[in-house]
């Protein structure tokens, strides 16, 4: 069944979680359609319009109560953090030099943790407190996805990982990966709004 607009912007801007899924899953071949137009040839051998809207899901959760001013229409405010999301993509795959894949990354390393993705956004010092909060409850949600799944977490958004690279290591195929990529955000939206 199909969301009622109105209802999940409404949703959206109260800052529920799971209203973020449901609004991707509504707009899923819009999202996609703009971030392949984004993605320059470089970029399209090396990752997936898919892969930027999963990191783009990520980023909306920490930063929802944005769309709470008013007038802020959703589809504009995601696609300016895909497009920002692309930027940082670029950087990181085309401007720098791949990390090592044997190189071991914890999850509280100071400047490639899941949780500082999450709410890498919330930098000014009125929001400090908040934003540890966050971290707190993200690192709390973890705990409760299946070790493999917090495993293949870490290699997408710690490593910086393409779901390909992923599958490649794992032995699995790249669908599989997205599957369970997109599952494991959808839960972790179910477990911070909850919470």
């Amino acid at each position: 069944m199909e969301p009622n607009p109105e209802s999940l912007l409404a949703r959206l801007r109260a800052g529920e979680a799971s209203a973020v899924g449901e609004y991707f899953e509504a707009n899923r071949p819009a999202l996609l359609g703009y971030i392949s137009s984004r993605l320059g040839p470089a970029l399209k051998s090396r990752v997936e319009p898919e892969d930027i809207l999963q990191e783009v899901s990520v980023v909306a959760l920490s930063r929802l109560s944005d769309l709470a001013s008013p007038g802020r229409e959703p589809f504009p405010w995601f696609c300016h953090l895909a497009e920002q999301k692309i930027i940082d993509t670029h950087r990181r795959l085309i401007g720098a030099q791949k990390r090592s894949s044997d190189k071991e990354v914890g999850w509280n390393t100071p400047d490639g943790s899941l949780e500082n993705l999450l709410v890498s956004t919330l930098t000014s010092a009125s929001q400090a407190f908040s934003r540890d909060q966050k971290q707190m409850k993200l690192l709390v949600a973890m705990e409760q996805l299946p070790p493999k799944t917090q495993q293949i977490l870490k290699m997408r958004y710690v490593e910086g990982l393409t779901t390909r690279e992923i599958a490649e290591r794992v032995g699995s195929s790249d669908a599989a990966i997205r599957v369970l990529l997109s599952r494991a955000l959808a839960r972790l939206q179910e477990i911070l709004g909850e919470t």
